[in-house]
C-alpha cells in the first residue's frame, strides 16, 4: 500500500474531503461557478445549475469519487450544449463506486437523455498489460479483479443521489456487452485504466458517436493510454480517420475529442 493511501485510511473522511476540495479548488471553483453562470443550450436556469453544483458536491462526500468536480463541471456543461441536432445518449464506461454516474444521471435529467452505464462489477478483466507512473509520478498496478465495486451498492448509490429512473446498466465487461448495444451515443465518459478497455470502448462507441458528440477519458494520465491515444496507425487502421485532436494530450489526466 502507498504511503498516500496509507494517509487516506487512517484520515477521518471529513478530514479528507475538505482536503481534495482544497486541494484541488483552483481547478474545481472556477469550473462550477462558469457552470453557474452561463445558460446552455438544453434549457437550465440558474437554480438547476445552483442545484447541480450543490448535489455534485453531496455526492462527493458521501460516495468515493476519483474524479474532481471540475471534471464533472467540463463534461455536464458541454454535455447541456450539444443540443438537439447531436441526438443519443450518454453513456459512461467505468462506473466505479457510482458517484460519476449518480452526476451524470443528473446531467441527463437536465437534458432529457438516458444514460448507458456499462461496467463490470467485478474489477478490472485479466490482463497482462504493463503498467507503471502515472504523468503524475504515482504508481499504479491493475490487476484481474481490482477496483470491483458491487453491482448493487453502485445501483442504490445512483438511486439515492441522482436519477435512477433513467439509468440503464449493462452488468460485464465491455466485449461482452457493448456489441450488444446499437443507440446512438452524444457522449461517452470513458475511466478504464486499461488499453485493451479503452480500445474495447472505442472499437464499439466510437462508430454509435453521432456527428458532433463528444468522446471524453479521464485515464489520459497513464503513459499506456497516452501511446494508444496518440497513435496515428491505430486511428488510421481501426476507424479510418486521421487521429483526433485532443487538447492536453501528454500534459493532462482528462481529455476529449469531438466526432
Amino acid at each position: 500500500m502507498s504511503l498516500r493511501s496509507r494517509i487516506k485510511r487512517i484520515t477521518p473522511w471529513p478530514l479528507h474531503y475538505l482536503y481534495r476540495k482544497l486541494y484541488y479548488s483552483p481547478q474545481d471553483v472556477p469550473a462550477a461557478f462558469g457552470f453557474i453562470f452561463h445558460g446552455t443550450r438544453s434549457k437550465t436556469s440558474f437554480v438547476d445549475r445552483v442545484i447541480f453544483v450543490f448535489q455534485c458536491y453531496k455526492i462527493s462526500y458521501f460516495v468515493d469519487c476519483p474524479h474532481t468536480e471540475h471534471e464533472i463541471m467540463v463534461i455536464a456543461r458541454r454535455i447541456l450544449n450539444l443540443g438537439a441536432e447531436v441526438p443519443g445518449a450518454i453513456v459512461e464506461a467505468g462506473s466505479f463506486h457510482g458517484g460519476s454516474t449518480a452526476k451524470l444521471s443528473l446531467v441527463a435529467k437536465l437534458c432529457d437523455r438516458a444514460l448507458e452505464v456499462f461496467d463490470s462489477f467485478a474489477g478490472m478483466p485479466e490482463n497482462t498489460e504493463a503498467h507503471g507512473k502515472s504523468i503524475y509520478g504515482r504508481e499504479h498496478h491493475f490487476p484481474k479483479g481490482s477496483h470491483a465495486v458491487p453491482f448493487e451498492e453502485v445501483r442504490t448509490n445512483v438511486a439515492r443521489f441522482g436519477d435512477g429512473n433513467r439509468t440503464q446498466f449493462h452488468k460485464g465487461f465491455f466485449n461482452e456487452t457493448m456489441p450488444n448495444f446499437h443507440d446512438p451515443v452524444a457522449a461517452a465518459c470513458v475511466n478504464v485504466d486499461l488499453v485493451q478497455s479503452t480500445k474495447d470502448c472505442l472499437h464499439y462507441l466510437y462508430p454509435l458517436l453521432s456527428r458532433g458528440g463528444i468522446f471524453f477519458s479521464q485515464d489520459a494520465h497513464f503513459p499506456w493510454i497516452i501511446e494508444l491515444l496518440n497513435d496515428d496507425a491505430y486511428w488510421k487502421n481501426e476507424f479510418g480517420i486521421a487521429k483526433p485532436d485532443m487538447p492536453g494530450l501528454g500534459r493532462l489526466k482528462f481529455v476529449s475529442f469531438t466526432k
